[in-house]
């Protein structure tokens, strides 16, 4: 099969797409043949060794988590796939960039046929959500409110009850709207925007983005344990912020939610772009850039 690889850490130039082994279906364990593949601003992180000591890298290292893709085999004790079965998950392992993964068989949910292949491969936002628990009748603010991860953050927490400020550029403020989303600019100024747009306290945020917005939640008042930020670790530990990504709380049956809720047109995921395998770096060099709305994917 031909995967992504990298030997070393470092930038966009370091990733190769390469022949590898086929992966097989181990004892409980499901092979996939990717159709789609998400790419997320983490795996820019883990990369470059930003991330070194919490996910050390063994090189030469794959990437890639989230994964939509058709089952080719299944290992001893797999009941609930079968070959031919379309499937979305995640794996544990950096392989989904790639022409094939095997995961787990507890990480695979059935994809539903009205949802897009490169949809159904780039689902996440929820871990976010539930970290700071918001309630009807708050107010949450999310960072970078209309990126992959951030938009469907912003919708999740606006589908608990509570008003969601979103933070984004004025490109992205009617897509927001139309969201029931409020929608304010970021930069400088932004702190007394979000407080004109709360009028009232700020309860909860989420930070999708990092670049000190941990430490704009402090200002504007919301407690420590009321902020999940996915990007910025080191604020979170100066401040006591949370740092909740998808794996905490990784679960078929919350998948299974997720793309349900995505097939019957509760959640609106839009997908920015779509790159072949080939293409990987340029596909996390448009990540890097943060300006698209929605999910980047990879179509291996």
């Amino acid at each position: 099969m031909r995967a992504v690889r990298f030997d070393h850490y470092g930038g966009v130039d370091v990733l190769d797409v390469r022949e590898a082994e086929d992966p097989v279906a181990g004892p409980g364990r499901v092979l996939v043949a990717v159709k789609a593949a998400g790419i997320n601003p983490g795996e820019i992180s883990i990369r470059e060794g930003l991330l070194d000591k919490m996910w050390p890298a063994t090189f030469p290292s794959g990437e890639g988590t989230d994964l939509a893709g058709v089952v080719q085999a299944v290992g001893d004790g797999v009941t609930e796939f079968a070959p031919g079965d379309e499937v979305l998950g995640w794996t544990e392992e950096r392989a989904s960039h790639a022409e094939l993964v095997a995961v787990p068989a507890d990480q695979l949910t059935a994809k539903p046929p009205s949802v897009p292949w490169e949809v159904a491969g780039s689902l996440a936002g929820y871990a976010s959500v539930d970290a700071v628990a918001p309630q009807a009748g708050e107010t949450v603010v999310v960072s970078a409110a209309a990126g992959g991860v951030g938009s469907m953050a912003a919708q999740l927490a606006r589908h608990t009850g509570a008003t969601v400020i979103g933070l984004a550029s004025e490109r992205n403020h009617d897509w927001l709207r139309a969201h029931d989303i409020i929608p304010v600019r970021y930069g400088d100024g932004q702190a007394e925007r979000i407080r004109e747009a709360a009028g009232g306290p700020v309860d909860a945020f989420i930070d999708t983005f990092g670049g000190g917005y941990v430490d704009l939640a402090i200002e504007l008042g919301v407690a420590p344990d009321r902020i999940n930020t996915i990007i910025d670790r080191e604020a979170a530990a100066r401040v006591g912020a949370k740092t909740q990504g998808t794996h905490a709380l990784a679960s078929a049956a919350i998948l299974a939610d997720l793309v349900a809720m995505v097939a019957d047109g509760t959640l609106d995921l839009e997908v920015a772009r779509t790159y072949p395998l080939d293409q990987v770096r340029d596909a996390f060099t448009e990540l890097a850039e943060r300006h698209t709305r929605g999910k980047i994917v990879l179509l291996p």
